[in-house]
């Protein structure tokens, strides 16, 4: 894992719903969703593409965060819920 002080974006590629999609986001978010896919024992792919599905649930697309900063959030929200490290 980074330490956190590389504060640059970078885009990175997944795969949702068998599409290539790319994020932009920084070492440190990276860092923590990798994290969290394995302690829950899935591939980053499929944290994202759930992450993906939460977002867009009952929203119209319009108001939908895009999908780096639900990245972002997810990742917050994690870090402040002790149950999910």
């Amino acid at each position: 894992m980074s330490d956190g002080g590389d504060a640059r974006i970078r885009k990175r590629s997944v795969t949702i719903g068998g599409h290539r999609t790319s994020v932009s986001l920084e070492a440190a978010f990276w860092d923590e969703l990798l994290a969290i896919a394995a302690r829950r024992g899935v591939s980053l792919n499929v944290l994202v593409a759930d992450i993906d599905r939460e977002r867009l649930q009952g929203r119209d697309l319009r108001d939908a965060t895009n999908l780096s900063s639900a990245l972002r959030l997810h990742v917050l929200e994690a870090l402040k819920t002790p149950l999910s490290r």
